[in-house]
């Protein structure tokens, strides 16, 4: 469930706009997803991929996960050839499902990981989802912790946590998820979690 986002709300407006500002320059931002909030930075921008799993202090081999504000940015990274299970992968998204989707060959390794996919959602978030159109391609969502921690669920968490290592925590509440997103195989069907 998104929390309420009216997008003629100035405040709102001009937080994205900060937001995707800082993505375009190479920072490492937080913003509010459907159960927490998230870690994110352009995943086209090797240098700030690796500043952000420098804060979250998680390795390069586990891979990230990309959020989308639609299908067609999804598309911009995956190969749907091979992919049987198309229809529930739509039926799945906005919301807090992500999918282990073949990788076309452009996804970079600080992307992938060790992995031949990538991991992608449309969140079912409207704050997150107003990121990445105003961004215009999907940006990396990882929980705004430290690797093995609990994860924050407001702006001032994050603040007290990773505050002096971000540059913009977008301040607006969580969505209503009781836990992280599921993660599942595209093409075996499997869970991961």
């Amino acid at each position: 469930m998104s929390a309420p986002l009216d997008p003629s709300d100035p405040c709102i407006k001009e937080q994205v706009l900060n937001a995707t500002r800082v993505l375009h320059a190479g920072g490492v931002i937080a913003y509010p997803t459907e159960y927490c909030f998230g870690l994110g930075c352009d995943p086209r921008n090797e240098r700030a991929v690796d500043r952000l799993l420098s804060i979250k202090q998680r390795s390069r081999e586990q891979g990230v996960i990309l959020i989308a504000a639609d299908f067609e940015q999804v598309q911009y990274l995956t190969d749907w050839s091979t992919i049987e299970c198309q229809d529930e992968i739509r039926a799945s998204w906005p919301g807090p499902n992500t999918w282990l989707l073949p990788a076309k060959p452009s996804v970079a390794p600080w992307v992938r990981g060790k992995h031949t996919s990538v991991a992608m959602r449309v969140p079912g978030h409207a704050v997150s989802v107003a990121l990445c159109k105003q961004f215009g391609f999907p940006i990396v969502s990882t929980s705004a912790n430290r690797h093995g921690s609990p994860a924050l669920l407001d702006a001032q968490d994050v603040q007290n946590e990773l505050g002096g290592e971000l540059d913009y925590i977008f301040d607006f509440p969580v969505g209503g998820a009781t836990s992280a997103s599921t993660i599942r195989d595209a093409l075996s069907g499997n869970y991961l979690r």
